[in-house]
């Protein structure tokens, strides 16, 4: 059975599927882009592998890794939202490296995938939504052949005092009122701070990683700590 937060989380995504990619490039500035390449890089993924983005949402992050793979490679992109998935099939048909994607719809807690299939795992701006992230993570680590890489791409908690009073005031104040305006619901935005506000800070979700057993765990900021990118690999 679904829980509150699945409900809520799906719900708040099936409105705003339709602008959300634009909504990402005009909140960061256009600076998504960058920290998905990143995430990417971060993969290792060589031609011909085969990989899972959890949480896929518009499948901008799978069409990345599809492109790390391709022409012989697979990715999967799996989301519970049927109509983020919906936008991320119009993605798919648009590039070249679409052809390689397959879309599955499932949830991030229980994924239906048998142990030890993919080379890699990642998770974009999507760890903060699901109702149990260690769950989340462990089963990342379950469907990942030993030696894989996970990786999380997720907003972060900027340390630097007069860079973080600023993004905070921008993050807290000016993003809900520009998302009530573009989307004309001021749900799906306000609830983007506070998501962050109950999300662990970087160093605690590194120390979870390696609490599920992930060797080599490490984190890079980027942008001024606004993002980080976590990477564990599976003994």
């Amino acid at each position: 059975m679904a829980t509150e937060k699945e409900i809520y989380v799906r719900r708040l995504f099936s409105k705003i599927a339709r602008r959300y990619d634009l909504m990402n490039t005009l909140l960061s500035f256009n600076l998504d882009k960058y920290w998905r390449r990143v995430a990417v890089e971060e993969t290792k993924l060589k031609k011909g592998d085969l990989a899972l983005d959890v949480c896929c949402g518009t499948g901008m992050l799978t069409l990345g890794l599809a492109e790390a793979v391709y022409p012989d490679g697979q990715v999967v992109g799996l989301d519970f939202c049927q109509e983020m998935l919906e936008v991320a099939k119009v993605n798919l048909d648009r590039s070249p490296y679409g052809r390689i994607v397959k879309l599955v719809q499932g949830n991030a807690v229980a994924l239906p995938f048998e142990d030890n299939t993919f080379d890699c795992a990642t998770i974009a701006f999507a760890l903060r939504n699901v109702p149990d992230i260690e769950k989340t993570l462990r089963e990342m680590q379950r469907v990942v052949k030993p030696g894989g890489r996970i990786i999380s791409l997720e907003l972060a908690k900027p340390s630097g005092f007069f860079f973080k009073q600023l993004y905070y005031l921008y993050f807290n104040h000016l993003v809900p009122l520009i998302g009530r305006l573009a989307v004309g619901d001021k749900d799906p935005y306000s609830y983007l701070p506070r998501s962050l506000k109950n999300f662990p800070h970087q160093e605690e979700l590194l120390k979870l990683f390696t609490k599920i057993g992930l060797k080599e765990a490490y984190f890079s900021e980027l942008t001024g700590g606004v993002v980080a990118v976590h990477v564990g690999v599976k003994r």
